[in-house]
């Protein structure tokens, strides 16, 4: 019997209808319970930080992988200084793309600070380990670092300032100074903020090759200082800056005055308690005004061996600053070093200093001799450039210096 007009969902028995709607549903709630486990999981998983978890439908139904999550990419030093200075200390950076190639260039080519709280071991250590390769790469100008140990100010300052004149980003200056010696110099000059954390040198001890090595130490952390100048307060240079940066640069040696010298004041300085590790043979003499490659001035702070040696035996009227650089270069590094100096010191009056230079004295007769009136060996070749600096010039000196700087050692 046919029952017009009433409803398919009506009656007290399921049609076929009713039968498949309660199938849809119970399928329905069965996914929305899927959903809401997996969700669940995903969440305790996510904070695990050790898996990953996912959900996928495929073909009507629910797939669940779990696999171990790779460790988050490293942030380079640029990428984290970057993020640092844009935030401006308020607010977190969420910005995680990669640091372009020419802001990781940036960040190890720019100038560290010279005023920092790092200990000598500290200070060397970092030295040691930045990298050995001469040159770097991209379009980055290599410098030339100018380390004067002093006892005070640069006194010849004026002539220097002269001679560094339109090359900035060429060079680096780095001044010690007696720790005790409280004035600056004026904002503007080269030699302004260029300072670094220094410690009392005596003359003949070997604080002062101490010194030295700090001034290395802190000049190789600046990586485009390509050459490293040890210079005095009383030095000058005798060529201008375009001509004393192309010597240096171009050259295939260091240039470390080392020479055997018997007698009292050659090996009659050595001590016998150096042996085994250093012997009368290798002990060597030599200016400690030294020009160095970069190569060669990383293995000089990166020596833990044979200076420790100068440390514990070279006192008294051994003078360590005129042996340590000369034996060390001659024992480990011959090829490599010039075996002369590049800083010009008159020895014909005796005695344990070399001789001054007052306004007298200076001449331009004996500025051109300074420039060629001597022959020596550059690059395998004779030459009579042989130094690009001298010293000891008072300050007295210093007016007829200024006079002749434009026409004599061609300073612009």
């Amino acid at each position: 019997m046919k029952y017009e007009g009433q409803s398919p969902f009506s009656g007290g028995g399921k049609s076929p209808a009713t039968t498949i709607t309660t199938y849809s549903l119970v399928n329905l709630f069965s996914y929305l319970f899927l959903i809401v486990t997996g969700f669940t999981l995903g969440v305790v998983f996510s904070y695990s930080k050790t898996f990953s978890f996912n959900l996928q439908l495929t073909n009507g139904g629910f797939s669940i992988f779990t696999s171990q999550s790779p460790p988050p990419p490293a942030k380079t030093a640029a990428a984290l200084d970057s993020k640092s200075n844009s935030s401006g200390g308020g607010g977190a950076v969420t910005d995680d793309s990669p640091p372009s190639s020419h802001a990781v260039e940036e960040y190890f080519l720019k100038s560290p600070p010279v005023t920092h709280s790092m200990a000598d071991e500290e200070l060397m250590w970092r030295a040691s380990m930045v990298p050995k390769i001469r040159g770097f790469p991209s379009n980055g100008v290599p410098k030339v670092a100018f380390m004067f140990l002093t006892r005070g100010p640069v006194i010849l300052a004026p002539l220097w300032e002269v001679f560094f004149k339109g090359h900035q980003g060429m060079y680096s200056i780095y001044v010690h100074s007696d720790p005790s010696y409280s004035g600056s110099d004026p904002p503007g000059s080269v030699f302004h903020g260029r300072r670094i954390p220094s410690k009392e040198v005596r003359w003949g001890n070997v604080n002062m090759v101490e010194a030295e090595r700090r001034l290395l130490a802190n000049a190789i952390l600046d990586f485009s200082n390509q050459y490293f100048v040890l210079l005095s307060e009383s030095c000058i240079p005798v060529f201008n800056f375009s001509t004393v940066y192309s010597y240096l640069l171009n050259s295939t040696h260091s240039y470390i005055e080392s020479y055997d010298l018997p007698g009292p004041v050659g090996r009659g300085r050595y001590n016998r308690h150096m042996a085994p590790l250093i012997t009368v043979d290798q002990w060597r003499k030599g200016s400690q005004w030294f020009a160095l490659s970069r190569d060669l001035a990383v293995e000089v702070v990166s020596d833990t061996t044979y200076f420790p040696a100068f440390q514990k035996h070279c006192h008294g009227s051994c003078y360590a600053d005129e042996h340590y650089l000369a034996t060390f270069a001659s024992m480990k590094f011959g090829s490599r070093n010039s075996n002369r100096t590049l800083t010009w010191v008159d020895w014909s009056k005796g005695g344990p200093h070399p001789g001054r230079f007052y306004r007298q004295h200076v001449t331009p007769e004996f500025l051109e001799w300074l420039r060629s009136g001597s022959v020596c060996e550059y690059n395998g070749k004779k030459t009579n450039m042989c130094y690009m600096f001298a010293r000891k010039f008072t300050q007295h000196a210093l007016g007829r210096l200024l006079r002749f700087a434009p026409t004599v050692l061609h300073f612009y």
